[in-house]
């Protein structure tokens, strides 16, 4: 499975911005998926999550109310919708899936494989 993130960029606070992440391969043994992001000086923060359905997901309370986690099985993709952006949101974005999990997957270390990252600046 490969994952390919996108849609990052430079946002003023309050704006929004949608990343997608795209992926490839072995996509049917894709079940949870997720987001997470690392800023300068911080541990890798979780971010939200989706189950294979779209039916659950679950936030991180610093994102909550603000971001929107989905996904198109059609497609193959994973997306997070983030709105009302502060500067704390700056940071490296990653999207990452796994295959088999008690749902929620909060620790990063339970997913099994990541995209690259994509580069979401807030700042005025």
């Amino acid at each position: 499975v490969q994952l390919q993130a996108s849609g990052g960029g430079l946002v003023q606070p309050g704006g929004s911005l949608r990343l997608s992440c795209a992926a490839s391969g072995s996509t049917a043994s894709i079940n949870i998926m997720g987001w997470f992001r690392l800023a300068p000086g911080k541990e890798r923060e979780f971010v939200a999550t989706i189950n294979r359905s779209g039916g659950a997901t679950h936030y991180a309370d610093s994102v909550k109310g603000r971001f929107t986690i989905s996904r198109d099985n059609a497609l193959n993709t994973l997306y997070l919708q983030m709105n009302s952006l502060k500067p704390e949101d700056t940071a490296v974005y990653y999207c990452a899936a796994l295959g088999f999990g008690r749902w929620p997957v909060l620790r990063a270390e339970r997913y099994d494989y990541w995209g690259q990252g994509t580069q979401v600046t807030v700042s005025s």
